[in-house]
């Protein structure tokens, strides 16, 4: 028998050609199944935040299946709730954008003009009064003899009249488009996505309330030892993404607490929906810092404020990541989760990439 095996190179190769064509296999999966996958994923997302709040109505002796249903349902009249304060936050900014873009473009012309004062000065520090003149003088003199060039192709062709204009009558046809039409033409881009996110609530109470079930169809699939180290691995996995995701959803809560509680003391215009989405890109690794104080940065700009107040959003946001960051964040989800940061940052660039819509 020994004869006739592979030679070992040979064997290493198959196997890491095996290996590539299965990878390969793996991505071209997700890639043509992402709708379903990122669905899934989200679905298997809120069952892992649920789940805590799940277990704490089964201690008064509620079932599983009824107390995943009173969570879910507390659950979506706050996501309700919360997507009702969200809307009418992005309504009042997009009433208020003309005015903000107004705001907006002084402040750049301002900064504009004092850069140009700080360089004129700095010019007059830096270069004899003298050269400037010859500067000067250089740069006028191709101007003068463009002028005059101008002035001689003026005089010699003078510009020819315009024709009269053609007036035509123009008619106007305003057909109101019926109701129906105008509400489908405006879902119709959406109703791939809105039909996909209606799978989700139903994913959601499966995934919490058959959780026992599940888990004793998969040991099932193995026999002896090999049940018990499966088990000991679902386990593992499960503590740890549980642990990952409801603590960096907890720590995001917090965050999003006393960053809105501090822009509203500051009296920071869109509190509501900055706070949150400050402390959403804090939990961006490395990266956090500078892009969770632009929202507060940001509104502020809309109104007349000066930069003491500028300068507190900054001093407050910056305080308010790194005690996140560094005492709570190893609190919360460091102890239970041995995940490097950039990691998970690169995974989720890939398959973000992975599964992104094709143009």
């Amino acid at each position: 028998m020994a004869l006739f095996s592979p030679p070992q190179p040979f064997q290493k190769s198959l196997s890491v050609g095996t290996s590539l064509i299965a990878l390969a296999a793996l991505v071209a999966l997700l890639y043509y199944g992402r709708d379903f996958f990122v669905t899934l994923i989200i679905s298997a997302v809120f069952a892992f935040i649920l789940d805590p709040v799940v277990m704490l109505v089964m201690k008064i002796r509620v079932p599983r299946a009824a107390a995943t249903l009173i969570v879910l349902g507390v659950a979506l009249v706050g996501v309700y709730l919360l997507g009702a304060m969200a809307w009418t936050q992005l309504s009042t900014l997009r009433e208020d954008l003309p005015g903000y873009s107004s705001r907006l473009s002084d402040l750049w012309a301002k900064a504009n003009d004092r850069l140009d004062q700080v360089e004129r000065k700095s010019i007059e520090m830096l270069v004899p009064k003298t050269l400037r003149q010859q500067g000067e003088q250089i740069q006028q003199r191709p101007q003068e003899a463009l002028k005059a060039r101008r002035s001689k192709a003026r005089a010699a062709n003078p510009p020819a009249q315009p024709p009269a204009p053609i007036v035509q009558e123009v008619r106007i046809h305003n057909d109101p488009k019926p109701v129906i039409a105008t509400l489908y033409g405006f879902a119709a881009g959406y109703f791939h996505a809105l039909l996909m996110a209606s799978f989700i609530p139903f994913l959601v109470y499966f995934m919490l309330s058959w959780r026992d079930h599940i888990f004793k169809s998969f040991l099932r699939l193995f026999e002896g030892d090999d049940r018990y180290v499966a088990a000991k691995s679902w386990s593992g996995i499960g503590d740890s993404t549980r642990a990952y995701v409801v603590g960096n959803f907890l720590l995001w809560v917090s965050l999003s607490a006393a960053s809105a509680l501090a822009f509203f003391i500051l009296r920071v215009p869109y509190w509501p929906l900055t706070g949150p989405l400050s402390a959403f890109f804090s939990l961006v690794p490395y990266v956090g810092l500078p892009l969770s104080v632009l929202p507060p940065v940001l509104a502020a700009l809309a109104i007349p404020t000066n930069l003491k107040i500028v300068l507190t959003l900054v001093l407050i946001t910056a305080a308010l990541h790194l005690i996140a960051m560094n005492f709570m964040y190893p609190k919360i989800v460091g102890r239970r989760v041995r995940l490097n940061p950039l990691i998970v940052t690169v995974a989720l660039m890939f398959w973000g990439g992975v599964w992104a819509q094709s143009a």
